[in-house]
Parts: structure tokens; C-alpha cells; sequence
């Protein structure tokens, strides 16, 4: 059979340039000679058709290197396609078992899981059907409440009857529903989502204030449980330091609350073993300082602007402070101690826990002063003990106790006791001088009331105590001057730094450098 043009045209023939690049043009094409067989040949259409494919999509990618995987067009001898193909249906079965646990536990639950992550093939290569919604990638949620509908600037929506304000009860109550989901997560607002809810105003903000109370009251309770010393009750690492006494024998026993204040908590125990460096008495009283903040927001005033704890003040945290407490009472009853003025002995202080001898008997502690009931000579007698230990304190110990009542002195073998020195400062204070005032006022009135003729009234003891000589008419001229002596010491202190000497000559106070 004689050869057989196909489908081509003869050729144009030369013409001129612009005809070739003309893109109405008929393209040039090159005729194709063969056989009737070969066109016939079912080998040479698909070879054709993979051409005309590569031509028009020159990006696809060979099958071999694709994740699908069929059997048509592979090489089955090699073992490697085939264990390709093996673990590609294993894992196509382990997803399909992922999705039956999946559907079995979530169930209708609005709350549902996924097994997304531990699935072994991804999920455009799965033979999942189409109706199979994955919440995660979807945009919309059914389950979450929509969000109202905002109220334009004007205040109102709509036109004549259908007009419809901020105001009203509807847009309100969905507003309030949706406002719920702001409040804290302890507090349960319910399973409502999804459900056209509305709450009135009266009712949202009845729900609002129980929120905030049931939050702070959260908060107060895992404050007292987790770092506050409460009423006869420490927190755990307070009770650990107590157990870490007892356990090395200092203390033998703790048998309980004697005290409580709004600073500290006093409990009683037995003295354990006397070591070579310490002498411990038969009877310790522990006084537990509380580690809570709001106690102390009034404190920095003593102890901020004396000398020995200045470098080490820091407002920015009151822990320290509260340790800081403590260990300035200790350094103060030193002081007292070294004087010969009556207190309680210092035993050990571990961080803010400050163990002391005991003022009493039989785990009886001795009455305050407010509380006893004393005759006339013994009332004489403590204010005169009581005036001439204001004067140690003041001269010899250089402080002021800074308050100094009936309240922190105890009436013991015939003879009044001080305690509570923590806030007592030096009278190169900055406030020193009105605290001293503050103490010979307490004082003064308490053996007044008391029928203590002698007692000095509050401005002579004063000057008794400290050695000035201010004369003033009245209460209010005589705090002045004290200001005036205090801003003149706090003005060279600024200008020279160092305290100025502002005391009589005999039995002065040490003057100390900053």
C-alpha cells in the first residue's frame, strides 16, 4: 500500500515576515508520513496521547513520586513499591478505625475530640466522604453564640413603628447574654450557647456583683490557706519552720495560741535542750509575724528611714519587709536587754518566726496592764518604773518605742514588762520626736485616769523623757516646734548627711553617719 499523507496541509510556500508572526496566520505544521498500519497501531495512539498530555499539562508530576499509589501503572516486581503500597492500605485502615473511636466516644456531645493528630495519612489522600465536617477548619462554629448586633451612633435602627433603640429589651437582654462569657472562668454561667437567651439588666447585674464577690472571696481564701499567718493558724512554710525547731530540740513542745494582733500571732511552747551557744528557758513564747500584705502598707514609714535597714528597704517587695519586721524587734529587745530594762529575752530568729522567753508562768501569760487591777502604790510604782524606762530607752538605748500604752505592758512580779518593740525607732528619726509625743500622751492619760497624782501630763513628759525644753502654751503650739526640729534635722540631713545634733548635752544619743 502506498504511503498516505496525514492530516496535512501543504505548504503556504514562502511570503512575506509579518504573515509568520501574525497570530491570526495558520500555523505551520510538518507533515507526518506513515503506514495505514502504524496509524491502525494502538501502541502509536498512546503514544500520542502521552504527548498531547505532557503538552498540556507539563506540571503534573510522575506517579511513582506521588503519596496515591495504584496498581495499573507500577512495577510490581519491585519490593519496594510493594511495601509502599502495603503500609499505604495499613494506614489507610488505622485512620478508618481512628474515625469509628472517634464518632463512638463524642456520640451527640455539643463537646467533641479529635484524633487529628495521630492520623497516619493526610487528609486529601483519605477516602473519607465529602459529608464528614472537621469543626476545626471550618469558619463558622454552631456552637458558638453570634455576636449582637452593634447599635448604630445615633441610637436607633429602623424607621416608624419598626424603629428599634438601644434601649430595648430584646437587644438588651442578648447583649447581657453575651457579655456573661467575660466573666471569670471559676464562675459557671451554664450551657446556653447556641440558644436565643436574653437577660435582663436587673438580673445581669445581679449576676455581675456575685461574680466579683465570689472572686474575691476566692482570692481572700487562697491568700489565708497559701501565704497569710491567720488567726491562731500559720501557713505551711511557717508550720515548717516550727516543725524544723522542734525536731533539732530547741523547743520541746508548742502547745498553743496565747496572743493575736493585727501584725502577729504569739503561741507558747516548752524549751527544749540548752546548747553550748544558747541558753534556752524553760518557757518560749513564739511570736509569728503574718505575712500578709495589707497589714503592712503603713509600715514602711518605720523602717524606711532608719539607719540600719535604709540600704535594704525595698517598697517594691513587701516580703522583705515582713522579715525585716522582725528582725528589727530583735535588734531592738537586744538593745533593751543590754540596758537592764525588763523585756522578753531574745532566743532565735528564723526568718520572720522570733522565739522569746516567755512573760508569765504556766503557760499563763502575764495580765497587760489595761487588765490588771493594781492599788494605788503599785499604780505610783509603775509609773515611775514605766517613766524612768523611758528614759533608758530614750538615752541609753537610743529609741523610741513608738507605741508605747497600756497595751504592749505587762504587769509580772511586781513590775511592768515592755513588749512590741518592732516599730520602734531612733530619735534621729525623721518622725522620732512625734512619736515620742504620741507615747508620753498614751502614757500620760492612762496614770491620770489611773489616780496618779504625780503623773506629768504629756508635754512636761515630754521634755522629762528627751532633755528639751520646748515652752509652749498649748498642745498645738508644742507639735509645731517638733515639726520645726524634725524638718531642720531632715534639712541637714539632705544638705550634709549626717544627723544633726539636736539634743542637750548630757546623755546625748549617739550620733550616727548615714
Amino acid at each position: 500500500m502506498d504511503p498516505v499523507g496525514v492530516a496535512a496541509a501543504p505548504d503556504a510556500g514562502p511570503g512575506p515576515a509579518w504573515r509568520s508572526k501574525c497570530p491570526w496566520g495558520a500555523p505551520n505544521t510538518t507533515s507526518i508520513s506513515c503506514s495505514l498500519a502504524d496509524v491502525m497501531s494502538e501502541q502509536l495512539a498512546k503514544e500520542l496521547q502521552l504527548e498531547e498530555e505532557n503538552a498540556a499539562f507539563p506540571e503534573v508530576v510522575a506517579v511513582a513520586e506521588g503519596p496515591f499509589i495504584t496498581g495499573e501503572n507500577v512495577d510490581t516486581s519491585s519490593d519496594l513499591m510493594l511495601a509502599q503500597m502495603l503500609q499505604m492500605e495499613f494506614d489507610r485502615e488505622y485512620d478508618a478505625q481512628l474515625r469509628r473511636e472517634e464518632k463512638k466516644i463524642n456520640g451527640d456531645s455539643k463537646v467533641s475530640i479529635s484524633f487529628e493528630n495521630y492520623r497516619k495519612v493526610h487528609p486529601y489522600d483519605s477516602d473519607s466522604s465529602e459529608d464528614e465536617v472537621d469543626w476545626q477548619d471550618t469558619r463558622h462554629d454552631p456552637y458558638r453564640a453570634d455576636k449582637p448586633t452593634t447599635t448604630p451612633r445615633r441610637g436607633f435602627i429602623g424607621k416608624g413603628k419598626d424603629i428599634t433603640t438601644k434601649h430595648d429589651e430584646v437587644v438588651c437582654g442578648r447583649k447581657n447574654t453575651a457579655r456573661m462569657e467575660n466573666f471569670a472562668p471559676e464562675f459557671q454561667v451554664g450551657d446556653g450557647i447556641g440558644m436565643d437567651l436574653k437577660l435582663s439588666n436587673q438580673v445581669f447585674n445581679a449576676l455581675k456583683q456575685h461574680a466579683y464577690s465570689e472572686e474575691r472571696r476566692s482570692a481572700r481564701l487562697h491568700e489565708k490557706k497559701e501565704h497569710s499567718t491567720a488567726e491562731k493558724a500559720v501557713d505551711p512554710k511557717t508550720r515548717l519552720l516550727l516543725y524544723k525547731m522542734v525536731n533539732a530540740g530547741m523547743l520541746e513542745t508548742i502547745t498553743g495560741c496565747i496572743s493575736t494582733g493585727k501584725e502577729s500571732v504569739v503561741f507558747h511552747a516548752y524549751g527544749g535542750n540548752a546548747t553550748e551557744d544558747k541558753v534556752i528557758p524553760p518557757e518560749c513564747a513564739i511570736k509569728v509575724f503574718k505575712t500578709t500584705l495589707n497589714e503592712f502598707k503603713n509600715r514602711d514609714k518605720y523602717i524606711k528611714d532608719d539607719y540600719r535597714f535604709k540600704d535594704r528597704f525595698s517598697k517594691l517587695n513587701p516580703r522583705k519587709i515582713i522579715r525585716m519586721w522582725a528582725e528589727k524587734e530583735m535588734h531592738n529587745l537586744t538593745r533593751m536587754q543590754n540596758a537592764g530594762i525588763p523585756c522578753p529575752q531574745v532566743v532565735i530568729l528564723k526568718k520572720h518566726v522570733l522565739v522569746m522567753s516567755f512573760i508569765g508562768q504556766d503557760q499563763v501569760p502575764a495580765p497587760k496592764l489595761k487588765d490588771v487591777t493594781l492599788s494605788s502604790e503599785d499604780m505610783k510604782k509603775a509609773y515611775y518604773q514605766i517613766l524612768n524606762m523611758m528614759q533608758q530607752l530614750y538615752k541609753e538605748c537610743n529609741l523610741v518605742h513608738a507605741d508605747l500604752s497600756e497595751y504592749n505592758m505587762l504587769w509580772h512580779d511586781g513590775k511592768v514588762w515592755l513588749i512590741d518593740v518592732s516599730q520602734s525607732v531612733e530619735p534621729t528619726h525623721p518622725h522620732g520626736l512625734e512619736f515620742l509625743f504620741r507615747d508620753c500622751k498614751n502614757v500620760s492619760q492612762f496614770f491620770q485616769k489611773g489616780g496618779v497624782a504625780e503623773a506629768l501630763n504629756e508635754r512636761e513628759l515630754f521634755n522629762a523623757v528627751s532633755g528639751l525644753n520646748i515652752t509652749a502654751d498649748n498642745e498645738v503650739d508644742f507639735q509645731a516646734e517638733i515639726e520645726a526640729l524634725e524638718k531642720m534635722n531632715e534639712d541637714h540631713v539632705q544638705n550634709h548627711g549626717k544627723k544633726l545634733s539636736m539634743f542637750s548635752s548630757d546623755g546625748d544619743p549617739p550620733i550616727y553617719d548615714e
